[in-house]
Formats: C-alpha cells, sequence, structure tokens
C-alpha cells in the first residue's frame, strides 16, 4: 500500500515533494538568520569550510532529496519507506535550532548521528525501491558525515 496512490500526478507528486524540503529548509533557516555570523565566531578546525558554501550545498542537497523521495514514489515506496522519508526531513531541520538556535553542540551532535542513522536506512530501502533514488541521497549522507565531523569538532573547541 503506498501513502500516495500512483493514480496522482506525477508532477504534482514531485511538487509535494519539493514542498516538504521547503518545509525543513525554512523550519532550519527561522533559527540560522544569525548562523553565519555565529559559525565566524566559533572556533573551528583548519578544514572548516567557509561559511558561505553552505547555502549553495544545501540548496543542491535539498533538490537531490526532494527527487529522491520522488523516485522512490514513482517506484512503489510504501507508507513506512515514506514516513522514513518524512523523519529525516523532520530531524535534518531539528539540527540548526540545536546547534545555532540553541548553541546545544553536544545534543546537536548526538541528533546529527540519529539524521544519518536515518539517511543510512533510508538509502537502503530507497535502493530496493529505486537504486537512482537511493543514490541521489548518497551526497547527502557524505555532507551529514562531514557535518558530524565539524559539529564534533566545534563542540570539543568551544
Amino acid at each position: 500500500m503506498t501513502a500516495l496512490p500512483l493514480r496522482h500526478h506525477p508532477v504534482r507528486v514531485l511538487l509535494v515533494f519539493v514542498a516538504a524540503v521547503v518545509v525543513a529548509a525554512v523550519v532550519g533557516s527561522l533559527f540560522s538568520v544569525s548562523a553565519g555570523a555565529e559559525y565566524l565566531a566559533l572556533r573551528r578546525p583548519s578544514w572548516a569550510p567557509p561559511s558561505w558554501l553552505f547555502g549553495p550545498v544545501w540548496t543542491a542537497l535539498y533538490g537531490l532529496i526532494a527527487v529522491s523521495g520522488w523516485l522512490a514514489w514513482r517506484h512503489g515506496a510504501a507508507r513506512g519507506e515514506l514516513t522514513l522519508f518524512g523523519v529525516q526531513l523532520v530531524l535534518n531541520a531539528a539540527w540548526t535550532p540545536l546547534f545555532f538556535g540553541l548553541g546545544w553542540y553536544g545534543i546537536a551532535f548526538a541528533e546529527i548521528v540519529v539524521l544519518w542513522l536515518t539517511i543510512v536506512a533510508l538509502t537502503v530501502v530507497f535502493w530496493w525501491r529505486s537504486r537512482a533514488a537511493a543514490l541521489l541521497l548518497v551526497p547527502y549522507l557524505a555532507w551529514v558525515s562531514f557535518a558530524a565531523a565539524l559539529n564534533v569538532s566545534i563542540a570539543t573547541l568551544n
């Protein structure tokens, strides 16, 4: 049983996935209005990227995430798989308020580990539906891996 029946128009469903990703991005951004300045004020490891890089990277990743979910749906993703997709979006949106909004670097690290595990699980279940959907999540997983390392480094340095 699928959460969204296949009779729905594919372009409309793609827009639903895009909207869900945009909501996650906006929720995170509401808590990161001053993230650039906060990031620059933190002690960071020498390998930390410049603050201007995060916006373009996340924009590209959010596009890949939306298309990934849509492709999985097109290939018959079940309600549980689409729920897992939603869970990773919620976890994605929650990290920014924890890290930048509250300055809880340790808790943000624990949360990003859960996000990472959720992305791994989502990649695995999407692999069985659509290899393309799964492969589109690989850059996201790589970036979250990097972000987790950066998170723990910042938590240690600050």
